[in-house]
């Protein structure tokens, strides 16, 4: 029977082959930088932009990134030849990690697959998204690691999420940086009435490739750190690389709470707009079993 694949350090192995050390510092210290991609019809989507944040959150952070942007996409394309038929929903992940390595290295490069789970996602179509606010977690662009980089400490998202998980069971958790909100699988947009798209100040929030692509979606895009409570942002989106683009049906933050229309006029327009870039109808991708 076929097994997965995946690419470690000098090489490609069967998934349940590969072994890191426990001395390796993406284990010990979590120095990790990740990133992770996915396909549409069975083609990476935004690969390049992946390829640009990974090297630069790399140099940013003294991980060695020894492969050039073609080897990474040659390695890419071999996983997604072997691996994209053994995918459930013909649709992978990529996800790439980067550590150090043990000491005295050499540095560690992973990169493996995960299918597209379109159950995890499915009420974001079904129902719309909730968000909830789990609490602070404040950093400065300025700080040793600015709130933009990608990187496999998680350890605060998974606070977040068990803080919520219990009264709001199923809802999407966002931390508040210096007031502006984030979330761990993507990042939180306003739309105003007349359809202008209201981006987080990218300083306060991981990079998001995917907020790039909803500015490319409507020009009528700025960078503006708005209120969910305002009366100028009649909607909510969420964007992210595993799901694409949802509509935010609720939010709420300790005793309060915010419902939006949903689907949004602007949502609608958004997602039929992303499915035409992407080659597939989100909604349908995530609602058929």
């Amino acid at each position: 029977m076929a097994v997965p694949i995946l690419y470690f350090n000098d090489g490609f192995y069967p998934e349940t082959d590969v072994r890191m050390s426990v001395k390796d510092a993406g284990f010990v210290s979590g120095a990790t930088i990740v990133d992770n991609a996915r396909t549409y019809n069975g083609r990476l989507f935004r690969w390049r932009d992946h390829q640009s944040r990974l090297r630069r959150d790399c140099e940013r952070c003294f991980v060695p990134l020894l492969l050039s942007d073609d080897e990474l996409s040659r390695i890419a394309e071999e996983l997604l030849r072997h691996n994209l038929p053994l995918a459930p929903h013909g649709e992978l992940h990529v996800v790439t990690a980067v550590t150090p390595g043990p000491p005295g290295g050499p540095p560690t490069l992973v990169m493996s697959t995960y299918p597209i789970r379109a159950e995890r996602y499915r009420t974001f179509f079904t129902e719309g998204v909730v968000l909830v606010v789990a609490g602070t977690h404040s950093i400065e662009p300025d700080d040793l690691l600015p709130p933009s980089v990608k990187h496999r400490s998680r350890l605060h998202w998974h606070i977040a999420e068990r803080r919520i998980a219990e009264r709001h069971p199923g809802a999407v958790p966002v931390v508040l940086n210096q007031g502006v909100g984030d979330t761990a699988i993507g990042a939180i947009a306003g739309v105003a009435a007349d359809g202008t798209i209201l981006l987080p100040p990218p300083e306060r929030v991981q990079e998001s490739i995917s907020l790039k692509v909803l500015s490319e979606l409507e020009p009528r895009s700025r960078v503006e750190a708005f209120s969910w409570w305002s009366n100028q942002v009649s909607e909510l989106v969420l964007v992210g690389t595993g799901f694409g683009i949802a509509g935010v049906r609720t939010i709420i933050h300790d005793e309060r709470t915010r419902d939006f229309d949903w689907p949004g006029r602007n949502f609608s327009l958004l997602i039929d707009a992303w499915s035409q870039l992407a080659g597939v109808d989100i909604r349908t991708q995530f609602r058929s079993d």
